[in-house]
C-alpha cells in the first residue's frame, strides 16, 4: 500500500499541496539518495493522527567518509573500505563527521510527546503557533493495549494493562475531556477552525489565551531539523524498550528513514550502538572473573543491585 493511501492523518488541503510538491522536481549537482527522493514529503502515519515526512535532507553515506578523510569528493572507494571506515568512527565514537548529513522532518504529535522530545535541545525546530492558528479538533486516544497501570519497580513506566470496565471507562474520559474542551476552546474564541464567527455580538477570547484550555493529548506539528550525529543519540534513546510507547513509535518510524538514507551508518549504529552493551569498570572487572571460571555474586564486585540485575540480564544468566 502507497503511503499516501494509508489512514488519513492530513486535510484534503495538505493532500493537495504534498501532490504537488511531489510532481515537482529540480536539476541539482548534489548527491541524492534515490530511496529518499521515493519518501520526500509523504506522510508516514503514526498513532492516531500523527505523521512524520521528510521535508528535506543533505548528504549521504559518502558524505560521512568524506569529511572523515578530508576528500574531494570525486567519488569514494569502494563500499567495502567506506562500510570500513564507518564502523570504525562509529566503534571509536568519532562523531564530527556524522553531523555532516542532515535531515529536516515535519512531525505532527500529541503535545505531549512534543514536550519529551524538545528535551532533545540540540536541533532546530519551529513549532505551529496556537497565537497565530486554531489548532485542529484531533486529540490522542491510546489504543486499549496501551493502557498500562503504573509500574510498581518504574516510576516513570507502565505496568500491567487494564481491562474491562476500566479500561473502557478510561478511553470515555479521555474522549470526553478532549471533546468538551475543544468545544469550550472554540467557544472561547466565538471562531471555528473554518475562520466562521459563531455569535456575532461576543468578541471572542485572544487565540494566545483560549490556548490554555487544551489538555496535552492535543496535537501540535512542527519542522525539525537536526544532523545524523545527534539524530542517532535521540534515536539510541528514544527506541529503548523503556522509552514511553507515544514518542518510541515516532523514533521507530525515523529510525528506519535513516536506513534508507544512510545505511551503511545505520549498520553500524545497529551493531554498535543499538546491539552493544557498555560495560563500567565494575562490570567488566566482573566479566572478567566469570570468564576466568570463578563465582561471582554482586556483594563481592561493589555494584549496586540495579547496574548487577542489569549485566545478568545482558549477559542473560
Amino acid at each position: 500500500m502507497d503511503i499516501l493511501e494509508r489512514p488519513a492523518t492530513v486535510t484534503q488541503s495538505q493532500r493537495t499541496e504534498i501532490e504537488a510538491q511531489r510532481l515537482t522536481t529540480h536539476e541539482t549537482r548534489r548527491t541524492t539518495v534515490p530511496a529518499m527522493e521515493v519518501l520526500l514529503y509523504q506522510p508516514i502515519p503514526i498513532l492516531d493522527h500523527g505523521f512524520i515526512r521528510v521535508i528535506d535532507y543533505m548528504g549521504d553515506d559518502t558524505a560521512v567518509v568524506q569529511a572523515a578523510r578530508v576528500s574531494y569528493g570525486a567519488g569514494t572507494k569502494k563500499i567495502r573500505e567506506d562500510a570500513g571506515l564507518i564502523n570504525y568512527l562509529m566503534r571509536h565514537r568519532h562523531t564530527s563527521p556524522f553531523e555532516m548529513c542532515e535531515i529536516k522532518l515535519h512531525a505532527k504529535m500529541p503535545i505531549f510527546v512534543a514536550r519529551e522530545w524538545v528535551r532533545h535541545r540540540v536541533a532546530n525546530l519551529n513549532e505551529i503557533s496556537a497565537r497565530f492558528s486554531i489548532l485542529d479538533n484531533e486529540f490522542y486516544l491510546p489504543a486499549p493495549e496501551q493502557l498500562g497501570a503504573q509500574s510498581r519497580t518504574n516510576r516513570q513506566g507502565r505496568g500491567e494493562t487494564l481491562t474491562g470496565e476500566e479500561s473502557a471507562r478510561v478511553l470515555d474520559i479521555l474522549r470526553e475531556d478532549a471533546e468538551r474542551a475543544y468545544s469550550h476552546y472554540e467557544e472561547m474564541l466565538n471562531e471555528n477552525i473554518a475562520g466562521d464567527t459563531i455569535d456575532p455580538a461576543k468578541a471572542g477570547l485572544a487565540r494566545e489565551l483560549a490556548r490554555m484550555n487544551l489538555s496535552v493529548n492535543f496535537y501540535t506539528q512542527w519542522y525539525w531539523k537536526i544532523d545524523l550525529h545527534n539524530l542517532l543519540h535521540f534515536l539510541n534513546l528514544r527506541t529503548d524498550r523503556r522509552a514511553q510507547h507515544e514518542i518510541r513509535v515516532y523514533a521507530d518510524a525515523i529510525l528506519d528513514v535513516v536506513k534508507q538514507w544512510v545505511p551503511l551508518t545505520y549498520a553500524a549504529f545497529m551493531d554498535y550502538r543499538m546491539g552493544a552493551y557498555e560495560l563500567s569498570a565494575k562490570s567488566l572487572a566482573a566479566v572478567r572473573r566469570m570468564l576466568r571460571g570463578e563465582q561471582v555474586d554482586r556483594e563481592s564486585t561493589g555494584m549496586s543491585p540495579g547496574e548487577w540485575r542489569e549485566l545478568m540480564e545482558t549477559l542473560e544468566r
